[in-house]
């Protein structure tokens, strides 16, 4: 769940789109528009959703990152563990997959 106001606002905005794509394809199928152009409305609802989710997943993961940090359990930070890279790491991978 976004947190910070800006989040927040990005968040919104996001859904508006989706809500706006959702209705266009709603319109489109109630107006029996061909399957090609279907299709490529579907996927980029896909894609936004999906954008969505790895925004949403970002903010949880990095705020996770951040309790544990807080509450004092860095994660061995002394063997090697950068907890910034880690995070970009794993962020990288998953919007690699969420595409």
């Amino acid at each position: 769940m976004p947190h910070s106001p800006d989040e927040k606002k990005r968040a919104i905005s996001r859904l508006r789109r989706i809500k706006g794509q959702a209705e266009a394809l709603e319109r489109a199928v109630e107006a029996g528009v061909d399957c090609s152009a279907l299709l490529q409305q579907i996927a980029a609802l896909r894609g936004a959703a999906n954008g969505l989710m790895a925004e949403v997943l970002e903010s949880h993961l990095r705020e996770t990152f951040d309790l544990a940090r807080g509450d004092g359990r860095r994660g061995g930070e002394e063997a090697g563990f950068e907890p910034e890279a880690e995070l970009d790491g794993i962020i990288r991978m998953l919007r690699t997959y969420l595409k």
